[in-house]
């Protein structure tokens, strides 16, 4: 029997995925999963809209400082992972790429999981922002209604805070203003 080689991905096989479907190359592997379901694009948006508001470079209402993007392509490494929301502060990106993706990590990077996505969300891509030194790691489960901040200390993920339901809660790295959960779930 013959051995079998298996190809890496490469970024032509993420191009070559339809418009609905996301794709990501963990590892050297592509993995594809539909567009997020109504609720997870609910609580994304109501979410990122409530800290763009605030943390946005040129916010009128908050601190500012902030690059707030929505599903941006983040290229890590040889990884290429699509954070439901992510931001960088001006002080490590200090513009926009031309590009059509970042190559530098995200100072936060927020995940809405959904069935197809909680497996890699808390275990591999978890690592891949470890690695990359990302601060900060929000996991956000719309159908439960809850939400976990880990926090980056010495190379590991430890959990912060938790927040549920209703909670109106000041999370890291935004603790300058209250997040009210009860307005990002459906």
């Amino acid at each position: 029997m013959p051995n079998s080689v298996t190809r890496l991905a490469t970024y032509d096989d993420l191009l070559d995925l339809p418009d609905h479907i996301v794709g990501e190359i963990i590892s050297g592997v592509l993995i594809s999963h539909p567009r997020p379901a109504p609720r997870h694009a609910l609580a994304a948006s109501a979410l990122g809209s409530t800290i763009f508001d605030r943390y946005d470079r040129n916010s009128p209402d908050g601190p500012g400082g902030w690059w707030i993007i929505d599903e941006p392509e983040c290229h890590l490494g040889n990884d290429v992972l699509v954070p439901g929301i992510a931001g960088w502060r001006q002080s490590t990106l200090s513009e926009l790429p031309t590009l059509a993706w970042f190559d530098v990590a995200p100072d936060w990077v927020c995940k809405i999981i959904s069935p197809s996505t909680h497996k890699h969300d808390r275990s591999t891509k978890r690592d891949i922002y470890a690695r990359e030194g990302i601060a900060h790691y929000w996991i956000v489960d719309p159908v439960e209604q809850l939400m976990e901040v880990f926090a980056l200390l010495d190379g590991q993920w430890t959990l912060a805070a938790t927040a549920k339901d209703l909670d109106v809660i000041a999370l890291a790295p935004f603790e300058e203003f209250q997040i009210d959960l009860g307005r990002i779930w459906a």
